[in-house]
């Protein structure tokens, strides 16, 4: 059976800055690109804090997946880039609300790496790629 690469591309989050996709499908697994707080409709950066602007890239991340036929239950893996880690309590308020965990969770926390880098496109204070696999998100539940 031969694989094919999808292109996925939605007006529900920020075009790509470059010569890349917003993201890609293969098979059941979709590879977004880093994605910044980037008004989907403006092209504009969020305004407000590092509260406001990582829910914008996680909005941003669930608009490709939902293109891509995923949800957000779905991420696998996500990485963060953030310009100052003493911001790191904040984000993890914000990922909370949309990937719970524990025991009253009908979801698991994806994997995830925060790193800390110098500068980030735009002066973006967030920036975050993720891996979904289609209906991996489902029976969490069970796990309990």
């Amino acid at each position: 059976m031969k694989v094919y690469k999808e292109v996925i591309a939605t007006p529900d989050a920020p075009p790509a800055l470059g010569p890349y996709a917003q993201g890609v499908k293969v098979g059941d697994t979709i590879y977004v690109s880093g994605q910044l707080p980037l008004d989907p409709s403006t092209r504009a950066m969020i305004a407000g804090g590092i509260g406001a602007q990582t829910e914008r890239v996680l909005l941003n991340i669930q608009g490709i997946l939902e293109e891509a036929g995923a949800t957000i239950e779905d991420v696998v893996k996500i990485t963060i880039y953030v310009t100052d880690l003493d911001h790191f309590d904040e984000v993890n308020r914000i990922f909370a609300i949309f990937f719970p965990a524990g025991e009253h969770s009908q979801s698991l926390p994806p994997a995830r790496a925060t790193v800390e880098v110098s500068r980030l496109p735009k002066e973006a204070a967030v920036e975050m790629d993720a891996i979904a696999v289609i209906g991996s998100g489902h029976g969490a539940a069970d796990m309990y």
